[in-house]
């Protein structure tokens, strides 16, 4: 018995071994291309951040949904304070507990003798 041949390819492949020279750059000047500077990649628009950074981050967050049915809430705060509430009361006493966390939070108030979390 015999090895059955393998089917013959539709697209012959380049079987050449060892290295070969690469193909020759092409050349891509265009009809009216920039000059000067635009050419010669000269920064035009690297300057200092317009917007900068003032160093302020949000920590807390208030998330109110008022869609028809039902009110709910959501406090979140970086320092791990984490409530929710459902129910026009409990959203605004949730409100509430957000005001004053905001004065008791250790991010935002770090105490003395300790460093902040």
């Amino acid at each position: 018995m015999t090895a059955p041949t393998p089917p013959a390819l539709d697209c012959p492949t380049n079987t050449t071994t060892g290295p070969h020279a690469a193909p020759p750059p092409v050349d891509t000047t265009a009809v009216g291309e920039p000059k000067g500077a635009a050419r010669k990649g000269v920064r035009t628009a690297c300057g200092p951040d317009p917007h900068g950074d003032d160093g302020r981050r949000p920590i807390a967050w208030l998330h109110i949904v008022a869609p028809r049915a039902v009110l709910t809430a959501t406090l979140r705060c970086a320092c791990g304070h984490d409530r929710s509430a459902i129910g026009k009361p409990h959203v605004l006493a949730l409100i509430d507990d957000h005001t004053a966390h905001r004065d008791a939070c250790p991010l935002r108030n770090p105490q003395e003798g300790r460093p902040a979390a």
